[in-house]
């Protein structure tokens, strides 16, 4: 990747899709130069069910994006979730056959591909193998195996898949809508990318992406992913409660959640009045803003439940030192911080990408998460992009093992 090249992250959720174009600057530094979003039409819980809608979807994205940036759009690097994510842990090992007894990079991929070696329905890719560790004949824990002495390597890693057909699908409609395929790239993770300090990763943390449809969650512990898994609740829920509860339409209970949603009623000091507009002809009528809250709360604290439920089966929940970290479109819900420490109880922050250069404030939000990852995940991965746009399959994401560690941990 040249430092002249732009580099895209397209996220594609259930609400909206997200268009983010960086650049790198002489210095290495990402820069933001675009933005562009849209509705999304033809997803449901991250999965295509609309091939034409969700084609002229991203094309509104990315050319709203492109038009910021001045510069073509050709290539994209895409984000996936849903609940058809599935997740394992696997070790491998290898024995060491070099005549001086030292690993290589050749001998990191090839342990790396004896990990990778688990039986999957025919439905099911390899999206990512993440290395958690390595052990170097009986020395545990070495996060960069390569120059070391041994004759017996292992390998501990995270191995995530997704629904054939629900990845194929929307790598058909981002090249339907004119686009190459860099790499597609589990959401979550692509957020951590953007909103982790190293020593959160070190320490153990957990990301929770609230999207639309789903509700997406990626655990790290010494530096490394551990555990990964996704809920069928996300913020358009909430919106369906509010809609019901208020006898309103899902236009006007996406704008009311945005505009005086509150996820905790303590934190409402005074009884104000909102206005909700009538449906069919009906006059608009007054509530107060804690009965509105009276609707949020319940359905967030049982995301938040839900959250718990499935980190407490990654085992280390206790461990996480640096607590949680929320991102997505419904993390910007006020109060959503205060109830997550009260019913978490653990430390709790909203996380916004880490920019420095370029169009910040465009992307200073936890939607954004996602767009921006995607693009520390091309930096990342500079050199195990796709090499052929043509190649009809995902099997090509497996060629980007090499520089996990050393890029992350040097």
């Amino acid at each position: 990747m040249k430092k002249e090249d732009i580099i895209v992250g397209l996220d594609i959720g259930t609400t909206k899709i997200a268009a983010v174009v960086g650049r790198l600057d002489e210095y290495g530094r990402l820069n933001i130069v675009g933005v562009g979003h849209s509705p999304s039409q033809g997803l449901r819980r991250g999965v295509v069910i609309n091939i034409n809608q969700t084609v002229a979807s991203i094309q509104k994205a990315i050319e709203e994006a492109e038009l910021m940036a001045g510069q073509p759009i050709t290539r994209v690097y895409a984000g996936i979730a849903g609940d058809h994510i599935r997740s394992i842990n696997s070790t491998g090992v290898i024995s060491i056959t070099n005549e001086d007894k030292i690993v290589t990079e050749d001998d990191v991929e090839r342990v790396l591909e004896t990990a990778r070696a688990i039986a999957l329905p025919m439905d099911r890719e390899v999206l990512h193998v993440l290395p958690q560790e390595y052990t170097v004949d009986t020395q545990p824990g070495i996060k960069d195996p390569v120059g070391m002495s041994c004759t017996r390597l292992e390998a501990e890693v995270h191995i995530v898949t997704a629904a054939a057909a629900a990845a194929h699908n929307i790598i058909n409609c981002i090249r339907q809508a004119g686009y190459d395929v860099a790499d597609i790239v589990l959401e979550p993770y692509a957020s951590s990318l953007a909103v982790l300090e190293d020593d959160e990763r070190a320490l153990g943390v957990g990301i929770v992406d609230i999207g639309g449809g789903t509700t997406d969650i990626a655990i790290f512990f010494d530096g490394s992913i551990r555990y990964t898994s996704v809920i069928g609740l996300g913020g358009e829920h909430v919106t369906a409660d509010i809609s019901h509860g208020l006898h309103t339409s899902r236009e006007q209970a996406e704008e009311i959640k945005k505009k005086h949603g509150v996820a905790f009623q303590g934190l409402l000091e005074e009884d104000e009045l909102i206005r909700v507009p009538g449906v069919g002809g009906r006059k608009p009528r007054e509530i107060s803003r804690a009965v509105l809250s009276g609707i949020i709360q319940p359905r967030m604290s049982e995301m938040l439940a839900l959250a718990m439920r499935e980190m407490e089966k990654s085992n280390i929940v206790d461990y996480l030192g640096a607590g949680i970290v929320f991102t997505g479109g419904a993390a910007m819900l006020e109060g959503l911080e205060e109830l997550a420490e009260r019913e978490l109880g653990m430390p709790v922050k909203i996380g916004k990408p880490h920019i420095n250069g370029g169009l910040v404030e465009s992307v200073d939000s936890p939607m954004y998460a996602t767009g921006v990852g995607l693009l520390q995940y091309a930096i990342l991965y500079r050199d195990q992009e796709m090499d052929d746009p043509d190649d009809k399959g995902i099997g090509w994401v497996m060629s980007r093992l090499r520089r996990f560690f050393e890029d992350l941990f040097n």
